[in-house]
């Protein structure tokens, strides 16, 4: 994992104190890839790690430490949470929130936390939708969890047409001038509400900095719809998430769906997604990848970071492996025309993904 300071002759009540102790490692930054989010003054790393799935109750707290710790030692530097994550929801911002105090809170400086609201975690009105309420409360909660006095970026994680946008909008700047939020984002919006929320947000003087959207070799959505247009026209970065579309974009269900895969347990993917067709075209890409000394999941990532609106794309892990793994996915050489041609082809929008 990371580097540990070596360990003195302590008592064993303060060893076992000591032995808790994080030391970042001091040489994270030298290969770490950088990029800025839109016309802002924000750098973002290439790779963002996302704690939608496996940071809940559901997965032992020492191996998300783990990872998370890990992926500082690797220069990532931006984790990207919700009020939604879990199970039950909450739960990933609380793990986060551990781990923070225990081991990160001397690096909060050099960390972009972010989290988001709008989406339902509960019944009651106020626990869902992008009104004031719902947001600003939603906010407050958060940064409970996180044990944190501010995230660096905070999203209206959905589009609500119930809610007036300007009500949404100014929740985010409110968020920004109280102290809460240094920067706002807003995530899955089509791109005319994309539009007119960068536009409301630039005359408060609280410029959208990033939208999030799903993007993929098999979801092509923000290629068709204009969103990548929208963003270089408002000035605002696209952190992407789903690259690996739910694990369609690796060679797990080549030749058939593995026991305790995602695609078995998961309401984001269903065993009858993974059909002939899809493996067909899988398996093209995948010779495209191994061709290329690579797998395809690492080629999954270096095609979505290809763009220049895509400020950074969304990993998750559940190991240290899988983490290393894709992020070598920026040591491979830029794809070439023809290898773009080759996905072109084969990574028909829709694959896989009932779109």
């Amino acid at each position: 994992m990371s580097n540990r300071t070596p360990e003195p002759n302590r008592t064993p009540e303060s060893k076992r104190v000591y032995e808790t102790a994080f030391a970042a490692d001091p040489e994270r930054y030298e290969n770490a890839a950088f990029r800025r989010a839109g016309s802002s003054g924000l750098d973002l790393p290439a790779f963002s790690f996302g704690l939608w799935q496996k940071f809940g109750a559901d997965y032992a707290y020492e191996t998300q430490r783990e990872i998370i710790l890990h992926a500082f030692d690797l220069g990532i530097t931006h984790f990207d949470n919700a009020d939604r994550y879990g199970p039950p929801h909450r739960a990933a911002q609380q793990n986060f929130g551990r781990v923070l105090a225990r081991d990160l809170a001397p690096y909060r400086d050099e960390i972009l936390l972010s989290t988001k609201a709008g989406n339902p975690i509960g019944p009651s009105p106020y626990l869902k939708g992008s009104s004031r309420k719902s947001l600003l409360t939603s906010l407050d909660h958060s940064l409970r969890d996180l044990g944190t006095d501010y995230v660096d970026i905070f999203y209206s994680h959905r589009q609500d047409d119930s809610v007036p946008l300007e009500e949404t909008v100014g929740a985010l700047v409110s968020a920004v001038q109280q102290g809460k939020a240094l920067y706002v984002g807003i995530s899955n919006y089509r791109p005319d509400r994309a539009h007119q929320a960068a536009e409301l947000l630039r005359d408060a003087g609280v410029p959208l900095l990033v939208h999030q959207p799903r993007y993929s070799i098999y979801d092509r959505t923000i290629e068709n719809n204009g969103l990548l247009e929208v963003a270089e026209q408002d000035g605002f970065g696209l952190v992407v998430y789903s690259p690996l579309a739910q694990g369609l974009l690796t060679d797990k269900y080549l030749e058939s769906i593995p026991d305790g895969a995602r695609a078995t347990a998961s309401t984001f993917l269903s065993p009858d997604q993974i059909t002939e067709t899809y493996r067909q075209r899988t398996a093209e890409l995948n010779k495209l990848a191994e061709s290329r000394g690579q797998s395809l999941a690492q080629l999954a990532l270096q095609w979505v970071l290809r763009k220049p609106e895509v400020t950074s794309a969304l990993i998750g892990a559940s190991s240290v492996w899988q983490l290393d793994h894709n992020v070598a996915a920026l040591d491979f050489a830029p794809l070439t025309d023809a290898e773009l041609a080759l996905i072109e082809e084969h990574g028909v929008h829709g694959t896989g993904l009932n779109l």
